[in-house]
């Protein structure tokens, strides 16, 4: 029995006040609304917050369904939850790499890069909600379509595997060129505003640019992630609270990894080898169903052997400089 059958909208509404709760918290009360540079001690413990929070949930789920719907009910939502989150959050690994390519290009001062990051999950909760239900649609309407993202991942992950040293040109972005080529662009920052009335002109500072780029990202990336997740489980619940979960992470994590960025080099290649398993999950499902728990440890493991690759390589090259 799929969760989406006995979850009631409570438990939507529930679960979608705690995230405004959270996300209100953040802005008016911790700091939100202040410009500071974010410390990889601040960092740190939130993203310990974060990964409390979703393992709190999980254990809240599995208590609630282990005593409405048994224990090997529980057990499995629980894995496929568990699942769903580490290869959503790995996946938003990659978006962390880009948001630093774009946070350089554009040299935004630290203490800015918070507020943008804030609206920058904002927005991707909306888009994601809409994206997850239009998955979830097109699942119960064309089983078929699971083959395509499956298909899709295989591709994507290939890709990503080939050109995982290459370096993006932002100069060469369409969205950035038309967005210079039709709005007013200021030169300087001032402060975290986007916009500023210059002469009776609306004016668009360079942090607007950054923005529409961020957000634009995380589009891009929810192409690749939100299939990714249905190929763990096609619950609704569950894809939506395992993505929502791994993007409010997704900016402490990200100052986190900031200072640390070129000590994970070949943790692309891991995330890459991760869409071609979920990938070929998803296209042998008829001949056979790999397990959730075997699927977590797979991907588990892919993760780990590629950060530990990547301190491994990174301490060698150092030494010689020792």
């Amino acid at each position: 029995m799929e969760l989406s059958s006995i979850v009631t909208p409570a438990f939507w509404v529930g679960f979608i006040a705690f995230v405004l709760a959270m996300l209100a918290l953040d802005l008016f009360v911790l700091g939100g609304k202040t410009a500071h540079r974010v410390s990889a001690k601040e960092a740190l413990g939130w993203t310990g917050v974060w990964v409390t929070l979703s393992l709190s949930f999980c254990g809240l789920l599995w208590w609630w369904l282990d005593g409405t719907l048994g224990r090997e009910v529980a057990n499995a939502k629980a894995l496929e939850f568990l699942t769903g989150y580490l290869i959503e959050l790995s996946l938003s690994v990659d978006n962390i790499f880009v948001f630093i390519m774009i946070f350089s290009f554009f040299a935004v001062p630290a203490e800015y890069q918070r507020r943008v990051l804030i609206y920058g999950v904002l927005g991707a909760i909306v888009m994601r909600a809409g994206m997850i239900l239009g998955g979830a649609w097109l699942v119960q309407q064309f089983h078929w379509v699971l083959y395509l993202f499956g298909a899709f991942l295989v591709i994507t992950g290939f890709k990503m595997l080939i050109f995982a040293e290459t370096e993006a040109d932002l100069n060469k972005n369409p969205i950035l060129k038309w967005l210079r080529g039709h709005l007013r662009i200021t030169h300087e920052y001032h402060g975290e505003k986007f916009t500023i009335m210059r002469d009776g002109v609306r004016w668009f500072t360079p942090l607007f640019l950054v923005l529409i780029l961020i957000e634009t990202s995380d589009v891009i990336f929810a192409v690749d992630s939100i299939p990714a997740i249905f190929a763990i489980t096609t619950d609704p619940f569950i894809v939506f609270t395992s993505n929502i979960f791994a993007i409010m992470g997704l900016r402490s994590l990200y100052f986190l990894m900031a200072d640390l960025n070129g000590r994970f080099h070949l943790l692309k290649y891991g995330l890459a080898m991760v869409l071609m398993f979920v990938g070929t999950k998803m296209l042998i499902v008829e001949y056979y169903k790999v397990p959730i728990g075997i699927a977590l440890g797979i991907v588990f493991i892919i993760l780990t052997s590629s950060v530990a690759a990547s301190l491994i390589a990174t301490r060698k090259r150092k030494e010689p400089l020792a």
